[in-house]
């Protein structure tokens, strides 16, 4: 700083003698401007691996924001570039709307240091030359409730049937005790989405904050929470989801999902925290059934959120799994539209193979076990391998069935990513992740659309989906 404002001087001092006092000052807020930004990025860092970008946050809220603004300005630039188009297709309501929501239902129920944090991306992008304001911020970081959840409800509300519906998204389990190899904790996850979304859903964000613990978790850009719900803290909390089928319901005078989760995994050094901080509030907005686990006492848990409905489940010696069905009878009468009597449809396909694989691996699973659960492509209902709608590791693009009204026939979607951990891993705050679907080969868009017309719309939007290896990334690491 002491080098910054010696620059100052020496601008005033060896400025031209006709040089107006407007010029000098001008120039020198612009030099007090890279101060403050030198000062808000101090600490952060990005680099890419196995098709990955790592970033490392840290300090307050504000300068938090800043620092993911400004490192991502270029990946969250071209995520609001396709969003807008992409929800208006799915969901019949533009860009303004979802901003207007942000504004009037989301914003006010937000607490206050992740509303500075999401200022602060808007500043670092800013600061990119990215035109973009906080509701567009906002917009993004609900692109699933509000979508998939606040839209269904505010149809219903007006009477009139809904294109929008709440997506059936990953594959996942935990397991400890008996059925892991060192009796210890493990945990996978696949993430199922769009295309679109999916293709970006590339970041490792390695976050120490001002206060809370510190984070490890996968994300999209300009998003303040993995939204896909893998990560670690440093008091050894593991956690994912899997979305609950069918399911529907909406408070608008609830607190947004996005912002509870994010709090959760910050602030919780118990799986007791993480069940209150998400029930506080709670909108019913990406209803899902979390995967927990303790590093510090080895216990897992399963917490089935819904709307009116909620239950916790725990264990020492077990497994949970997900694969976006209902668990507790309650809560599938009241609250969803699953179908738990057709064996075919996605979700009961998973967990039927969910079920064989934990009993075939009881005692063997380890970290190496989970990386091929995440990438299973068989399918049980036709015995063969796929992939497809119906493997742990999904394809929609290679189904001729789709699998729902969402996700049609050969809908472009399913498995982008995924992520696995141990308790050895949770210890030390990594994890592996791997880019793209580990069960087929490149999602390449011009491929695609030349055999797929109907999916036009989407040219522009869609784009190619690598492969990429199974990558340790951990809490500090520097690129190599």
């Amino acid at each position: 700083m002491k080098r910054i404002w010696i620059f100052v001087f020496a601008i005033a001092v060896l400025a031209p003698a006709g040089a107006s006092i407007r010029s000098v000052a001008a120039a020198v807020k612009v030099t007090s401007s890279v101060a403050n930004a030198a000062d808000s990025l101090k600490g952060s860092y990005r680099f890419e691996r196995g098709g990955w970008i790592y970033v490392h946050l840290e300090g307050s809220p504000s300068q938090i924001g800043y620092q993911h603004g400004y490192l991502l300005a270029p990946e969250v630039q071209d995520l609001l570039r396709v969003s807008g188009p992409f929800y208006e297709h799915m969901t019949k309501r533009n860009w303004d709307f979802y901003r207007q929501a942000s504004r009037d239902l989301l914003w006010p129920k937000i607490d206050r240091e992740y509303q500075e944090e999401m200022d602060g991306i808007v500043a670092g992008l800013a600061a990119r030359g990215v035109k973009a304001d906080r509701w567009d911020i906002v917009a993004l970081n609900a692109m699933e409730e509000l979508p998939g959840y606040y839209v269904p409800w505010l149809d219903k509300q007006q009477g009139h049937p809904s294109p929008a519906a709440a997506g059936e998204h990953c594959s996942a389990f935990v397991a400890t005790g008996s059925y892991t190899r060192d009796h210890k904790i493990v945990m996978g996850h696949n993430n199922w989405s769009d295309y679109v979304t999916g293709a970006r859903w590339n970041i490792i964000f390695d976050i120490k904050p001002e206060h809370g613990f510190s984070i490890l978790m996968d994300g999209l850009p300009g998003v303040i929470v993995s939204d896909d719900d893998f990560g670690v803290n440093s008091s050894g909390i593991v956690i994912t989801e899997t979305t609950i089928g069918g399911f529907e319901g909406f408070d608008p005078n609830g607190t947004p999902e996005f912002f509870r989760a994010r709090k959760a995994l910050q602030y919780s050094s118990s799986i007791n925290d993480y069940v209150r901080i998400m029930l506080d509030g709670n909108n019913g907005g990406y209803a899902n059934d979390w995967l927990l686990g303790d590093n510090k006492t080895g216990e897992i848990a399963l917490f089935e959120l819904g709307l009116k409905n909620h239950m916790v489940r725990r264990t020492r010696d077990g497994y949970f799994i997900g694969s976006n069905f209902p668990v507790d009878p309650k809560l599938a009468k009241e609250e969803t539209s699953f179908n738990a009597k057709d064996p075919s449809i996605s979700a009961n396909a998973r967990k039927a193979r969910w079920e064989e694989l934990m009993s075939q691996q009881k005692g063997n699973i380890d970290i190496e076990l989970a990386k091929r659960f995440e990438s299973d492509g068989f399918d049980v209902i036709e015995k063969k391998q796929g992939p497809d709608e119906r493997s742990l590791c999904g394809c929609n693009e290679l189904s001729p069935r789709g699998l729902s009204a969402e996700w049609g026939k050969y809908f472009p979607a399913g498995t982008v990513e995924s992520k696995v951990i141990d308790s050895r891993m949770a210890g030390r705050m990594e994890f592996w992740a791997a880019a793209g679907h580990q069960c087929a080969t490149d999602f390449i868009a011009d491929r695609f659309l030349a055999a797929h017309p109907e999916y036009d719309w989407m040219k522009g939007l869609l784009i190619d989906m690598k492969t990429g290896p199974w990558t340790t990334f951990a809490s500090g690491m520097k690129a190599k």
